[in-house]
């Protein structure tokens, strides 16, 4: 097992790239109808989804999420409602945003914004999800699956491994939560919680690894 204190190597990382890079989509963005911020301990969700609405790429912003054991301390009064302030802060006006405080997972915020879209007379055909980077696959399964009948397109903040991982501070961390966002795309399908997606083959064997090397706080039963 790899211990909290200890550092971890360079071969480790560079599994850990691996992983990175499949977590992101790298769709090319274009104006949509809606976007939606995914609750979590990433506050960058939240400015990300700020300089997109100021890009133009949309006029409805929904924040969604409510808290976990991650966030609470962080986010004493749920993720979606620290997000809408934070953007607000970066000039996001009221108007133009939707706070879902509820969703507690990843499918409740896909299934809660569109109820609350719904519910303020909004049925849009294109969505823009933006999460944390290692999370825009999951997010994409997820809303294939629980909403087929929109297009889907996924962002997240430009930043490449080394930055991310200097941003959060908690090294161990992003690497268990690269592994438990990539266990959860290899098996939420088998539970109808996503669409199944191809696991390339170095991928999966980086994944493997690193669970054998105790990467493994966020692998679901651990």
């Amino acid at each position: 097992m790899t211990d909290v204190r200890q550092a971890i190597t360079e071969d480790q990382w560079q599994r850990a790239k691996l992983i990175w890079d499949y977590h992101q989509m790298g769709h090319d963005l274009a104006p949509v109808d809606v976007a939606i911020g995914l609750g979590s301990h990433d506050l960058g969700v939240a400015t990300t989804s700020a300089d997109l609405y100021r890009a133009g790429l949309f006029h409805v912003l929904v924040f969604t999420g409510g808290n976990s054991p991650t966030t609470r301390s962080r986010f004493p009064r749920g993720e979606a409602v620290h997000f809408r302030e934070h953007a607000l802060e970066l000039g996001v006006p009221d108007s133009a945003m939707l706070v879902e405080p509820n969703a507690a997972n990843t499918g409740e915020n896909i299934v809660l914004s569109r109820e609350l879209l719904a519910a303020n007379g909004i049925t849009p055909k294109t969505v823009l999800l933006v999460s944390k980077p290692y999370m825009e696959r999951r997010s994409f399964a997820t809303a294939r699956r629980l909403w087929p009948e929109v297009e889907i397109l996924c962002a997240s903040e430009p930043l490449e491994l080394d930055d991310y991982r200097k941003s959060i501070g908690d090294e161990k961390l992003v690497l268990d939560m690269l592994v438990g966002d990539l266990q959860r795309v290899i098996e939420y399908p088998k539970l109808g919680f996503a669409i199944a997606q191809e696991v390339p083959e170095d991928v999966h064997d980086a994944y493997e690894s690193l669970i054998r090397d105790g990467f493994t706080s966020r692998v679901i039963g651990s």
